[in-house]
């Protein structure tokens, strides 16, 4: 006979905060059918819809709503129990969540992801990308990774390498062609790639120097949404591209990319590691900590 299980309930908690099947199968590293499976048993045991679904939306039911009220408090508890009870744990094990995004995963995958597994064997390490900023409680992540100035004041923050910068290049083919922009208002006459944000708005390149303040919407002949598309596009000399700077660094010692500007892209904040404060952290979340505390010392 089919009974209900943590993850059936952790399904619907998914289902719910995402509104969508697709979004919370890939929290949850399911299939979408087997997620659409676990909440129709679930639905089929109660004798109540819990979802309502139409081709472009999924939202709670009233029952729905009152069943997740109710679970997700609990569910909390029991979450709270199985790490008070791997706190006990001698040796790192489980799965540890981090959310961030591309370019700083790049930048913490070797000097700390991968150091760790090796440290660790024992631990999965599942590592989310994506531009917008998520509540990483909320959302069942262990940690999160972000500028400083983007981690929220509750919660507990270790800096990790140095201040990030942003970075204005081009191809030298293309500043043969078409000179060099010596100041911001320069690129009105430039090709830009332009830069579509995860909300759907378009991204206004932003420069600083001496207490100025320059905001560009830029032109140019593309749009994308992902900085190694971007990058691939200025390579190929279609325009100037506005970067993280890690994203670019090779390509400008190698020269293949040129940086412009520099001047007006001043030092922004620090990528910072954070998580809420816990009482009985696992075991592998205590090492985690210890190991960005290690990397963050030998990078200062």
């Amino acid at each position: 006979m089919y009974q209900p299980g943590l993850n059936d309930l952790d399904a619907v908690l998914a289902v719910a905060r995402r509104s969508s099947f697709r979004g919370a199968a890939l929290d949850l590293g399911m299939s979408t059918t087997a997620m659409s499976s676990a909440i129709a048993k679930l639905e089929a045991h109660l004798g109540v819809r819990l979802f309502n679904r139409t081709t472009r939306s999924v939202s709670l039911t009233d029952a729905g709503r009152a069943f997740v009220e109710q679970v997700a408090p609990g569910l909390e508890d029991i979450r709270g129990a199985m790490d008070a009870a791997r706190s006990q744990q001698a040796k790192p094990s489980g799965m540890l969540r981090i959310n961030t995004f591309a370019t700083a995963a790049r930048e913490i995958l070797a000097p700390l992801v991968l150091e760790y597994l090796r440290r660790h064997p024992d631990v999965h390490v599942d590592v989310v990308t994506e531009g917008r900023l998520v509540d990483v409680v909320a959302e069942g992540f262990d940690f999160g990774v972000r500028m400083a100035n983007l981690v929220p004041t509750d919660m507990i923050a270790i800096p990790l390498g140095e201040p990030q910068r942003h970075a204005i290049v081009a191809s030298p083919a293309y500043l043969k062609k078409h000179g060099r922009p010596r100041v911001p208002s320069d690129l009105f006459r430039h090709r830009c790639i332009r830069v579509r944000l995860p909300n759907g708005s378009l991204f206004r390149w932003e420069f600083r120097k001496r207490g100025q303040t320059a905001l560009i919407d830029v032109t140019g002949p593309i749009t994308l949404d992902e900085a190694s598309l971007s990058r691939i596009a200025v390579l190929e000399g279609i325009g100037l591209g506005f970067f993280m700077e890690p994203d670019v660094r090779g390509d400008i010692e190698a020269g293949r990319l040129v940086r412009v500007l520099e001047d007006w892209t001043p030092e922004l904040a620090r990528l910072c590691l954070y998580y809420p404060g816990r009482r009985n952290s696992s075991a592998a979340h205590t090492a985690f900590v210890a190991l960005a505390r290690e990397v963050a010392v030998a990078r200062k």
